[in-house]
């Protein structure tokens, strides 16, 4: 972002200078340095402490540098959040200390928001930082030449994230099929065993949209890693990949693939960028390969690693990449590794810009080779900004138990909450070979213990930007839980078909996050600030503006294996650690859980339809098939066909699935789907309306056109109380009354 600008009266008062402009007065105290915001109307937001900005000096490697400390005073009872994902099981950021370094499964940004007073504040620093608030003060702390921050009014939460998003980018579409469900698994051998398994979907009838190839495709010399992220195919397992990547395409799927920053000993990339001294000097993953990071600072070094990319995989005809370990890992870490120099200092100085940097090279690269394929990167880190270049951020190897999947939940929303919209993790958990009768004998996943759990957190992930089943020890396809008829399948079956027909409305939410900066997950206090009870609820959420997620994340049926597993563990597979697997279970009973619905609205059970008032705790009873779901009143929730991917069918013929009890408003977002013109103008928009009182709906006229798109349609408006009535459209307004 440019500086814009803004008109500022300036003043003094009381021996401060005052800076006014039409939205914020900011008071400064030239003696001790204190800074304090307000609203034009006077009322309080933030202070930066008097005295509060400290430098102590600092030698960065040889350069003089300083330890910056930012300190700031909050109200007692101010909730915040943001600080990125910390898998700690929180949600209100007030009283945590956060050593503020990226690594598999914790990101951070130095930032952090108030939505009950309506402004945010980003730290603008790379380096590794501290994060501290006590009763005392809230403080950044990090390594720099200055104190150097931005503070962001919005007014409410969707407002500050459209302040972070003006400041560091705006979330670009990502194509249509990237809502669909993705198969991955650690790790598939061979080109044909990926594409068998994408051909049994098909064969059962079960919706996908892509396969995910995972680690070690490249060639394995002398079973050595010394070609590690070669950019290139082992010949034997992999002997034809544009065929494999054709073949796909072919049964009307996409392909994923996974791509390293480090790279071994005996490639290409290693050789050609450590002759120009850009190599990052220390080991990263795998164990004992030699395997370094290369120097994603340096613009030609990120042209280099292109280079490889694009003609070694890009131009094969790939459509997705899976940009791993972009912290980056750091093995045998020593504090003199932090010394090393990169193209824009000390890695110590940069370090936590690492993820940002690496996706942006290979988005940037890819935008400037074709516009035809919107770019989609799955990337295990992330940084503030990092929204702007294609990038889902998944939780990393997270263990498969149900502390683990409670504490996506949190992680998810605070990660969102700083304005990058696309999240994900391992459908299932990562670590999972504690369920197996023996390490990988593939038991877990007739294992009940481990079939609760993959499919409570697959009804997470079906609300979820991302909805990607992966992880190691265990199969994870749906045939390998069972078959139809039986409960487990029948439940894995059921959500990946309702993610289907909520693509229309997932769709049009994506538009309105890259076009109106919203966000997917959505915290409740992001909708209903004003309701006291749902600052610090850590297990629901908002799927877009209309449906309550509430995810039941304790076990019911088995009991809960307490396994603690970190990422060491699970890759010991000698010495893992077992859970039960003898346990009966039926399946089929009926349970039940406590579910707090938002004050100030109306909500309808999405299942059942049930009317509830808000502000209250109700008992829900479920089934191991049904995720409790609450759609808020006025909500007119498009619903699409049945589909086996994406783009299988228009949608012609859409059920408009409309909530009474208040007035509501929707918009039908539709575009080509899978390129970038929809930047210049190429896409239709539908607004809906609701109006309560006169129950009636109007279908407005649509706006815009592009090549292709559907000039009549049909829908079927469907109320609550199961009264339908169907609609001819012709992109000319129309009302139906009820």
């Amino acid at each position: 972002k440019s500086p814009e600008t803004v008109k500022v009266d300036f003043s003094e008062e009381a021996g401060q200078t005052v800076l006014k402009s039409s939205i914020l007065k900011v008071l400064v105290n030239p003696a001790t340095g204190g800074i304090s915001f307000h609203t034009i109307a006077g009322n309080e937001l933030l202070k930066d402490k008097d005295y509060g900005t400290s430098f102590a000096d600092k030698n960065d490697a040889g350069t003089p540098s300083y330890q910056v400390r930012g300190s700031f005073l909050l109200d007692k009872d101010e909730p915040i959040y943001g600080v990125g994902q910390v898998m700690d099981g929180k949600f209100n950021r007030r009283n945590s200390m956060h050593h503020m370094q990226n690594e598999n499964m914790f990101t951070y940004s130095p930032y952090f928001m108030s939505p009950v007073k309506g402004y945010a504040v980003y730290w603008d620093n790379y380096s590794i930082s501290e994060f501290m608030d006590t009763p005392q003060e809230l403080a950044f702390q990090s390594l720099g030449h200055c104190a150097d921050y931005y503070f962001m009014y919005g007014g409410n939460a969707d407002g500050i994230i459209a302040q972070v998003r003006d400041l560091t980018g705006h979330s670009p579409m990502l194509p249509l099929w990237t809502y669909g469900f993705f198969q991955s698994k650690e790790r598939y051998h061979t080109q044909e065993e990926s594409l068998n398994v994408l051909k049994k979907y098909r064969e059962l009838q079960i919706p996908i949209d892509c396969m995910i190839q995972d680690w070690r495709y490249w060639p394995e010399y002398q079973k050595t890693d010394s070609a590690w992220n070669s950019h290139s195919f082992d010949p034997e397992r992999f002997p034809n990949p544009k065929k494999w990547a054709d073949e796909i395409h072919k049964l009307n799927a996409k392909l994923m693939i996974v791509a390293w920053p480090g790279f071994g000993t005996h490639t290409e990339q290693r050789k050609e960028l450590n002759a120009k001294g850009m190599i990052i000097n220390f080991d990263t993953w795998p164990p004992q390969s030699g395997a370094r990071p290369y120097d994603v600072y340096n613009p030609e070094a990120r042209d280099i690693y292109w280079k490889y990319l694009n003609d070694g995989i890009f131009k094969l005809g790939m459509d997705a990449w899976w940009m791993d370990s972009t912290e980056p890992d750091h093995l045998d870490w020593k504090p003199e590794d932090m010394d090393t120099k990169t193209y824009l200092g000390s890695f110590r100085k940069v370090r936590n810009a690492y993820p940002l940097m690496t996706v942006g090279g290979v988005y940037d690269h890819q935008r400037a080779v074709t516009s035809d394929k919107r770019v989609f990167i799955l990337t295990r880190s992330g940084f503030l900004g990092q929204q702007r270049y294609g990038a889902n951020v998944w939780s990393g190897d997270v263990a498969s138990t149900w502390e683990s999947f409670r504490n996506q939940i949190p992680a998810g929303l605070n990660f969102s909450l700083c304005g990058m919209p696309h999240w994900n993790s391992d459908i299932g958990g990562f670590f999972a070979g504690h369920y197996n009768k023996s390490w990988n004998d593939d038991s877990a996943s007739k294992n009940p213990l481990y079939q609760e759990l993959y499919v409570r957190w697959l009804q997470f992930g079906t609300f979820n930007p991302m909805m990607r089943s992966h992880g190691t020890d265990v199969y994870r396809e749906i045939y390998k839980f069972g078959k139809k008829g039986e409960p487990v399948y029948d439940a894995i079956e059921k959500m990946i078909g309702l993610r289907y027909s909520l693509l229309p409305y997932i769709y049009s939410t994506s538009w309105e996050v890259s076009n109106r900066q919203s966000s997917f997950m959505r915290a409740l206090m992001m909708d209903f600030v004003d309701d006291r009870k749902v600052w610090d609820i850590n297990d629901e959420y908002m799927f877009g503006k209309s449906i309550l997620v509430a995810p039941i994340a304790h076990a019911q049926y088995t009991p809960e294996a307490v396994v603690k597993v970190s990422e060491e563990e699970g890759w010991n597979r000698d010495g893992v650690k077992k859970a039960k697997t003898d346990v009966a279970v039926d399946f089929m009973e009926t349970k039940s859980t406590n579910i707090y619905l938002p004050a100030g609205t109306l909500w309808y059970d999405f299942w059942t339809n049930e009317k509830h008032e808000g502000g209250k705790e109700i008992t829900k009873e479920t089934t191991l098939d049904v995720i409790p779901l609450y759609v808020k009143a006025g909500s007119i929730i498009p619903v699409g066909p049945q589909v086996q991917y994406a783009t299988e069918k228009p949608w012609d013929h859409l059920e408009l699935k409309v909530y009474a009890g208040a007035n509501g408003n929707f918009i039908l977002y539709e575009d080509e789907f899978d390129n970038y013109n929809y930047e210049k103008g190429a896409y239709t928009e539908i607004p809906i309306s609701w109006n309560n009182a006169s129950r009636k709906l109007t279908i407005g006229a649509r706006k815009g056109a592009y090549e292709g798109m559907l000039k009549n349609r049909k829908f079927a408006v469907t109320l609550q109380d199961g009264t339908q009535k169907n609609v001819d459209y012709n992109g000319k307004a129309i009302s139906v009354r009820f």
